[in-house]
């Protein structure tokens, strides 16, 4: 296996053409309804819950049932792009947004909510698989890092608007389960409104240029070359094509099967792709946003000053991941993740010391934190909000892009990211039981995960700044840190 010294050099582009910033920009607009989809619920859970009288149980089922479908959509959007495609799984994505935005808010009952819940999973799922690799596929070398996060990016922003839009339709309103326009529930509106940028989403995908790499596996080669000139701006493109062509003939045609190998059934590096995923949800940063309220609470603030914390926090999270973008291509991938598992770890691990002088004496639903622990909680949620934002959490998904060979790009990634969702429903689903038995158990078992996530990204996983797709084939797993 040849060594990364021996890899062909990064392209020569000598700027950043505009052209591949728009069509990054667009196909991470999958990730802000990724992110939208995900959150909107949060505003409108309470007044779904009265209108539709349900329990605690299925209260919460409501809520993750869109998760199921985010594990089956990313499960096949693998094999649909290479069928058909990167844009038109992009467009089969923002019809089921749409579907679901409009379902869930004319819903009738709690079960075809939650069937529209999972419509709208599914398009998540093929989201989120998608636009890494398609941004991956069209991205010079040295520019990757900076566009990939572009997906992060895009989530935490569609947190954020859907945190806003609930705020905003809900005061306007005098409250999620009070009537807004035409005499409908405000509830109903903060899922309709997911229905514009899931049209924006739909309308943008059809303008983009199909991924490169897909078309020379089709053998439609002048229009792989017109895209490598005018967006990718390849300098040498018969060279690029070259390259590519290589990659792919080592297998005539991808498909799950391609991913077998001799370690447990998979190879190494799809293995990589998905303990990078497990460790991303396994970390529990979900349940800073799905159960923040309760946290906030937890340490003196009123339920107002909670819900504009939980704001703020997501605002954070903007901040940090556009950090992260300006770092990415410059201090690479390996160190930033090294430095937030270690910034991880002590945040939780304080949190979870924290929650140990809580008072229980009111109920599990009712603890509180004295001080000086209240305060050290609130800054430690934040600084693992921060960690998380600017390493972790844009930097998985650059890395699903980037790592997997031309030949099982989609599926392994495919693969990765059902993992990934299935982590994250297993992390919201187990969070209001490890609540119960006491806080500090949840969160020192998040700091045990940031921990051994410390010491995967020490042995395991390589450096691939500036390296090229076409040489993901010959990368070493383990502490190789220069492509040079």
């Amino acid at each position: 296996m040849s060594s990364p010294s021996t890899a062909s050099p990064p392209s020569a582009a000598p700027s950043l053409n505009p052209k591949v910033i728009g069509v990054s920009v667009a196909a991470a607009v999958g990730g802000f309804l990724f992110g939208f989809d995900t959150s909107v619920i949060n505003g409108a859970v309470d007044a779904l819950s009265g209108e539709f009288e349900l329990g605690a149980g299925l209260t919460g089922f409501a809520v993750s049932s869109a998760l199921i479908g985010c594990a089956v959509g990313a499960w096949f959007a693998g094999s649909l792009a290479n069928r058909f495609g990167r844009i038109p799984v992009m467009v089969i994505a923002a019809i089921l947004f749409l579907a679901s935005a409009i379902g869930s808010g004319l819903a009738f009952g709690v079960w075809d909510l939650i069937l529209w819940r999972v419509v709208g999973g599914l398009g998540v799922g093929a989201a989120s698989v998608i636009a890494p690799a398609y941004i991956a596929e069209v991205a010079p070398a040295r520019y990757r890092g900076r566009l990939g996060s572009l997906q992060q990016l895009a989530i935490v922003l569609g947190i954020f608007t859907a945190l806003l839009s609930n705020a905003l339709i809900a005061n306007t309103s005098g409250g999620a389960a009070e009537q807004f326009w035409f005499g409908i529930g405000a509830w109903r509106w903060m899922f309709m409104i997911e229905a514009v940028p899931a049209a924006i989403y739909g309308i943008m995908a059809l303008f983009l240029p199909e991924s490169p790499r897909y078309l020379i596996g089709k053998g439609e080669i002048d229009k792989a070359s017109k895209v490598l000139l005018d967006v990718t701006g390849e300098i040498d493109v018969n060279l690029k094509i070259e390259q590519i062509r290589t990659s792919l003939e080592r297998e005539e045609k991808e498909s799950l099967r391609d991913l077998r190998g001799q370690t447990a059934g998979l190879q190494p590096i799809v293995w990589l792709g998905i303990l990078l995923s497990l460790f991303q949800q396994l970390v529990g940063i979900n349940v800073i946003f799905y159960y923040s309220t309760t946290l906030w609470r937890s340490v003196g603030f009123d339920e107002s000053q909670a819900l504009l914390t939980s704001t703020i926090t997501s605002v954070m999270n903007i901040v940090a991941t556009i950090i992260a973008i300006a770092l990415v291509d410059r201090v690479g991938r390996r160190v930033m993740l090294l430095v937030g598992s270690a910034g991880m770890t002590v945040s939780l691990g304080l949190m979870a010391l924290a929650f140990s002088f809580a008072d229980t004496s009111g109920g599990a639903d009712a603890l509180t934190l004295p001080e000086p622990w209240s305060t050290i909680a609130l800054i430690a949620a934040n600084a693992f909000v921060l960690f998380f934002g600017t390493t972790w959490g844009p930097l998985v998904w650059v890395l699903l892009g980037e790592i997997f060979p031309n030949r099982i790009r989609a599926s392994a990634l495919a693969v990765a990211a059902a993992a990934q969702w299935a982590a994250n429903f297993a992390v919201s689903t187990t969070f209001p039981a490890l609540a119960e038995v006491g806080l500090t158990l949840a969160y020192g078992l998040y700091a045990v995960f940031a921990l051994l996530s410390l010491g995967f990204v020490w042995r395991w996983v390589p450096e691939t700044k500036d390296r090229e797709l076409e040489d993901m084939d010959e990368l070493r797993l383990g502490r190789s840190r220069s492509t040079d």
